[in-house]
């Protein structure tokens, strides 16, 4: 039996890694000559870095940015052996980096971002993926700019100051300054969510308040980027506010796409393109997938969702395993996931679940293959009753 394992990390628990090496074992126990192979999968958010660099091979680098809060955080990307990079805002602009009594999102930057695009810009790179999930800006990618020698202006031709809190005081764009590389460079921006700019779906208002603002300082933001959006239109004739994903990240994906002429890509479809798993599901006899937690929102968009899209494609049946299952999974099945099995199968506080996380999934992957080889054994009986009627029907 072959076997793709290509899993999500569990966030908070076990990265993509912990989860592969513990769903092997699990199937070992059942299966123990089974052939197995593992590809690890992230949707452009926190861990896209890793697991590019892992499927394709590549280096890691490390580079001191400055972080959303204005200090200065040590951030890792990679350079993947065809000298395309591969960036993670959370990297360097991320809500993990900041404590929760720290947040501050009217002046969060995402300067840092830019430092590493320049960074791998000055290693040669021509192509860069970068996801933009995790932030804890909301400065629609200006700080990003600022970094690569856009200038953002006031009434009275000063610079406005980094964080979202500034964008009131901007009047001019002055783009004569960036980075000529950038025009030579393929940018492409991994994005999980659809959100326009502004409005009740926009960045302000459905993000904000992860990243620690108040219902006041919402309004604020979603009129702030409103004024950037139509200085973008006026400066350099790009109507970009309601396109899908420019509200993605604090509106980092309109600022990127108006500054950078990025292009923003399906974060899920664009790291299953990068690590050619289609090669890999027509191998196997079956995938095995999996999250934290698996609910109704798992198909939008999400890692399972976009595997068992691929994996249907070639007939292959597609089992994942949460950590837990939430509600309303008849659209998980209807998308392609033919079977869940939930790690944890009894109650118990979360602090526990994740403790034991690693025995939990392990345990899960037994069950489950114990399941399929019941499948298996049925199989081969109604094979062996079927050729002994026939050869009954011969003999007669």
């Amino acid at each position: 039996m072959k076997l793709l394992i290509a899993s999500d990390s569990y966030k908070g628990s076990l990265s993509t890694l912990q989860v592969a090496a513990s769903i092997k074992e699990g199937i070992l126990k059942v299966f123990s000559d089974a052939q197995i192979d593992f590809i690890p999968i992230a949707d452009g958010g926190e861990g896209t870095v890793e697991v590019l660099i892992t499927s394709l091979g590549g280096q890691y680098y490390f580079k001191q940015v400055m972080g959303p809060n204005g200090n200065t955080v040590e951030a890792k990307y990679g350079i993947l052996e065809n000298n395309t990079a591969v960036i993670e805002m959370a990297a360097a602009s991320g809500l993990t980096l900041v404590q929760e009594t720290e947040k501050d999102i009217m002046n969060a930057t995402s300067y840092g971002t830019g430092q590493l695009i320049q960074a791998v810009l000055d290693q040669g790179c021509r192509k860069i993926y970068l996801g933009i999930g995790g932030s804890a800006t909301n400065d629609g990618g200006v700080g990003i700019a600022k970094a690569l020698g856009v200038r953002f202006l006031d009434r009275y031709g000063e610079e406005i100051g980094l964080g979202a809190g500034t964008l009131k005081d901007l009047n001019d764009i002055d783009m004569s300054g960036i980075d000529k590389r950038i025009f030579e460079t393929e940018i492409c921006v991994m994005c999980d969510v659809t959100n326009p700019l502004i409005g009740p779906n926009g960045a302000a208002n459905v993000y904000g308040p992860q990243k620690g603002a108040t219902l006041e300082q919402i309004a604020r933001l979603d009129e702030n980027l409103l004024h950037l959006s139509i200085l973008i239109q006026k400066n350099l004739h790009k109507e970009l506010a309601w396109i899908p994903g420019a509200g993605a990240a604090g509106g980092a994906g309109m600022g990127l796409m108006a500054f950078l002429n990025a292009e923003i890509v399906h974060g899920i479809e664009a790291v299953m393109d990068v690590s050619e798993i289609d090669k890999r599901i027509k191998w196997s006899d079956m995938v095995i997938t999996g999250e934290g937690k698996i609910d109704s929102q798992s198909v939008c968009g999400k890692v399972i969702d976009g595997l068992a899209n691929r994996a249907k494609k070639y007939k292959k049946p597609v089992i994942a395993i949460a950590g837990s299952i939430g509600t309303d999974i008849s659209m998980v099945y209807e998308k392609g996931i033919d079977t869940i099995e939930a790690a944890v199968c009894r109650p118990m506080e979360l602090s526990l679940a994740m403790e034991h996380a690693s025995d939990y999934v392990s345990d899960a992957a037994e069950r489950v293959m114990r399941s399929v080889r019941i499948g298996i054994e049925l199989q081969v009986a109604d094979t062996a009753l079927h050729i002994d009627t026939e050869t009954d029907k011969q003999i007669t």
